[in-house]
């Protein structure tokens, strides 16, 4: 008889499948209600901060993201709590200095966060290595992810080799990421294999439904050994969300992989968060589009998201009809730019060029400052070397950088304490600010006019006076 080998579930509803549906517009007072009857399932962690959540709380909830990891953190006692964190490029979306990524692993953790899922969108590890070593000293849990992509240098070679290095980083797991849902089943099988065999470290698999396949992709790399999936409660699951909770504990029921999670419990809890989904279909929160299965996303490689993006980039140029061009420009681009994969901010990067590539008519008449930043080695090292004439069009006669970028970025936190000084009021503000100075700016203007207004209230009633 087979050993029981458990598979872990880690939910993402609370950060990537509201996310990827919802456009990250949930907001803390509609999760908190959930949270105990979340925490008694027996999640292997719930992922809840990270990612766009950051911005999204500042920019369009006029929440403190701060504020909001406190309360998961002192609603959910007995789960971890993990996030997503883009390496030297935190949660912005330039690099920063050594000091403000440290200090940022160092509240992040302090703040309620167990297990800081890092990644960079090169797979470079070196601007992976301050994240990690931040995180051990601040004894959290750092998990590795790979950022999962397919061309000729995307070998099963490269990513045993990767393994290898993460582990010796001193990382505590890894994940697979499949932002684009690329990863079919039999692939899924080779890769976990292949990996089981190169690493003793846990390895996680984090899929989207975009193109139809990720539950049958968890099924196989289950079989082979994978040990904790992502997954997404029912409703806001599949799409270019992750595949559902549900679907995948009973998949696994009565079999070596039983979850052991109780169904009737998480049906609660989808419950909870059917109106919320009604609610963002009603208001075109959550746009169909986004809903159902797009296979364009194998043949091209591009993660949803990034078609939509095209295809409001060219709406917006009257050119709808350079849709197909674009997407077979992209594939070359990408192979210029040394064929990352193709994820926040590379995927943007490599589109907006494309686009600009069809509607001029010549292939890097303009190159936006991304893709100069991109070719002068700003982002760090990709897997296979930029194509040398681009390149040179790009940064003509400067020297590319070939040391770890953040080598060349002088220590910032004490311009940006000097800088928020007026507005701070816990220490965090400094990085909210460090990451978004304009959108942070912003929103202390319009906590301090909420605080003002309670105040006016208070003395209001305290003197029995109205104010004129």
């Amino acid at each position: 008889m087979a050993e029981n080998r458990p598979v872990k579930i880690c939910e993402t509803v609370l950060r990537d499948a509201h996310q990827s549906l919802i456009a990250t517009r949930m907001t803390t007072e509609q999760m908190l209600p959930i949270v105990e009857q979340m925490d008694g399932i027996g999640y292997h962690a719930v992922e809840c901060w990270g990612g766009a959540t950051f911005d999204a709380c500042l920019r369009f909830l006029k929440e403190d993201p701060w504020d909001r990891l406190r309360k998961l953190r002192a609603g959910f006692k007995n789960t971890k709590l993990q996030m997503l964190f883009r390496g030297q490029n935190i949660l912005g979306y330039n690099h920063y200095a050594d000091d403000v990524v440290e200090y940022f692993v160092q509240k992040s953790i302090a703040n309620g966060i167990d297990i800081i899922r890092i990644f960079d969108c090169f797979n470079d590890l070196r601007n992976l290595s301050t994240a990690v070593s931040a995180t051990k000293k601040e004894k959290g849990h750092a998990q590795i992810a790979l950022s999962y992509t397919l061309g000729d240098a995307y070998t099963l070679d490269y990513w045993k080799d990767m393994a290898k290095r993460i582990e010796e980083m001193g990382a505590d797991s890894i994940c697979i990421k499949d932002m684009a849902g690329l990863l079919l089943p039999y692939t899924a099988y080779e890769l976990v294999s292949a990996l089981k065999e190169e690493t003793k470290l846990p390895i996680e698999l984090h899929a989207h439904y975009t193109s139809g396949v990720a539950s049958m992709t968890y099924l196989k790399a289950v079989e082979a050994g994978v040990d904790i999936i992502d997954t997404a409660m029912s409703p806001f699951a599949l799409g270019t969300s992750q595949p559902a909770t549900e679907v995948m504990v009973e998949t696994f029921k009565g079999t070596e992989y039983d979850t052991g999670l109780d169904q009737q419990k998480l049906a609660k809890i989808a419950d909870y968060f059917r109106p919320h989904r009604e609610a963002a279909l009603k208001s075109g929160l959550m746009n169909t589009k986004v809903l159902g299965v797009n296979i364009k996303t194998l043949l091209y490689q591009v993660p949803g998201g990034m078609l939509s993006n095209l295809v409001s980039q060219l709406k917006e140029a009257n050119a709808e009809d350079k849709y197909e061009a674009v997407l077979e420009e992209i594939p070359r681009v990408r192979k210029d730019f040394g064929e990352p994969p193709l994820v926040t901010p590379s995927s943007q990067i490599v589109g907006t060029q494309a686009v600009l590539n069809v509607l001029q008519g010549e292939r890097y008449k303009i190159l936006t400052k991304e893709s100069k930043k991109v070719l002068s080695g700003e982002f760090g090292m990709t897997v296979k070397p930029f194509n040398e004439e681009v390149q040179k069009k790009a940064i003509d006669d400067k020297e590319p950088i070939i040391c770890r970028p953040a080598d060349l970025i002088e220590p910032q936190l004490e311009k940006y304490e000097k800088e928020c000084a007026q507005w701070k009021q816990q220490d965090e503000d400094v990085l909210t600010y460090a990451l978004f100075p304009k959108v942070a700016t912003e929103y202390f203007q319009y906590r301090k006019a909420q605080a003002d207004k309670i105040d006016m209230k208070v003395a209001d009633t305290s003197s029995g006076a109205y104010p004129l």
